[in-house]
């Protein structure tokens, strides 16, 4: 699977604690094989971002993202919960 990134999500990868970086990191690679989409939570979104998805990084922050075509997504935030305001 290919994976690119916004630069908005370059950004806010940045301002996130090493820590949390490491993890999400993790969570990207896992994200790669469809088997693991389950244990990363992942799920379609509603309201104004129901063209997106997401999955979980740790409890509390979550990655957006979008599907360009069955073999490419596209990483668009990370963050807390205000990630979907």
């Amino acid at each position: 699977m290919l994976i690119s990134y916004k630069p908005s999500f370059v950004r806010e990868f940045k301002k996130l604690p090493v820590e949390l970086q490491e993890e999400a990191m993790e969570r990207i690679d896992l994200f790669k094989d469809v088997k693991n989409h389950k244990k990363l939570k992942v799920h379609k979104l509603k309201g104004r971002l129901k063209d997106f998805h997401s999955f979980s990084v740790t409890y509390s922050h979550r990655i957006v993202f979008s599907y360009e075509s069955k073999e490419e997504i596209v990483l668009i935030a990370v963050g807390d919960h205000d990630v979907y305001k």
